[in-house]
């Protein structure tokens, strides 16, 4: 991860400080941006690199063998996406990648939540065979992370550490997408405007890439308002998803972001790790002291946009997403675009 400096467009927060420190910089990161730099998370660069030499190589394999493992064979939404495979809001992605969930025996089926469909065995190229254990480790180290994180923010919201332990507890429906944006596309669009559905992201980016942009402000044009993301040495780009939202009454805050392909020069690896709870989990909601609760919009609702609600429970607000962002391996599957759960 390559150094931009500290004066950057989002703040950073350092777990090598004191626990004080720390949750106040969480807190109000998450408030007024939801965006911002981790450093001191422990997690060894070596393995960081190992990560992205595995994306490497990956992206290297035949197509065929790429393909051999798409996701539209898989019931779960698991498995490989071709390059303009993927929509946010209805437009074309201009990224390839491949989708990695915790490997689970699939628990859907007549009767039950549409959502539990996305709990299952995930699909595997046969040219990387040591790509799981790499994820493995990954997944490990960063659920350490995350779950810091999260006690963190409880404590700082004036709520008991462990109150998100709960839904977090036996399965939590982590996601890793192993993601190439070419240097030149098609369109400029490598990701589309959007917000995460679960709880936390944190991105590990390739050194001296770029793309990543942060909408800070509130403009009345689709382009007004974003910022450059670029990576930090030695840092995580983390920002908080829309559970988050729901479990703080929108006092912290879910901001969209994007990836553009606007004057690439060079192809980009990225690395999200989304840190989810459990799919039936239902975000516990907090009760803030009266101090953040002044500082949050009284308007904010997780219906206040009809067409795209936000869910509690984790599941449906994932299924939601799922579905819009594939709508071909819904199609394949027989699941219909207007059940969310």
């Amino acid at each position: 991860m390559t150094s931009v400096g500290r004066a950057t467009a989002v703040p950073v927060v350092d777990l090598r400080h004191t626990s004080g420190q720390v949750r106040s910089s969480l807190r109000e990161a998450a408030h007024e941006v939801g965006f911002f730099y981790l450093l001191g998370h422990g997690v060894p660069q070596t393995l960081a690199r190992r990560v992205l030499d595995a994306a490497r190589s990956l992206f290297a394999l035949p197509q065929a063998d790429k393909d051999a493992v798409a996701m539209v064979r898989s019931p779960h939404f698991r498995g490989y996406t071709r390059l303009g495979g993927e929509l946010t809001r209805g437009e074309v992605d201009w990224r390839e990648q491949i989708d990695i969930g915790p490997e689970r025996p699939s628990i859907g089926g007549p009767g039950k939540p549409d959502y539990l469909w996305l709990q299952g065995p995930n699909q595997w190229p046969a040219g990387l065979p040591e790509l799981p254990r790499i994820v493995d480790e990954w997944d490990a180290a960063l659920s350490s992370v995350a779950r810091t994180l999260l006690r963190h923010w409880a404590a700082s919201l004036g709520s008991p550490p462990d109150a998100f332990d709960a839904a977090f507890a036996e399965t939590p429906a982590t996601l890793i997408k192993i993601i190439r944006y070419p240097a030149r596309a098609v369109g400029p669009q490598g990701v589309g405007a959007h917000r995460d559905a679960g709880v936390l992201t944190l991105l590990l980016a390739e050194p001296g890439s770029g793309g990543l942009q942060v909408r800070r402000g509130r403009g009345s044009h689709p382009d007004d308002g974003w910022v450059d993301v670029p990576p930090l040495e030695g840092a995580f780009i983390v920002n908080i998803g829309e559970l988050l939202e729901v479990a703080t009454g929108g006092y912290l805050r879910a901001t969209e972001h994007r990836v553009s392909l606007r004057g690439a020069a060079a192809e980009r690896i990225s690395v999200p790790y989304f840190f989810n709870p459990r799919l039936d989990a239902q975000i516990p909601v907090l009760s803030l002291p009266a101090e953040l609760a002044a500082r949050t919009d009284a308007r904010w609702s997780p219906t206040a946009d009809p067409s795209d609600p936000i869910f509690a429970v984790y599941g449906r607000n994932a299924w939601k997403s799922r579905l819009r962002a594939h709508p071909d391996v819904a199609d394949a599957h027989g699941y219909s675009s207007s059940r969310v759960g």
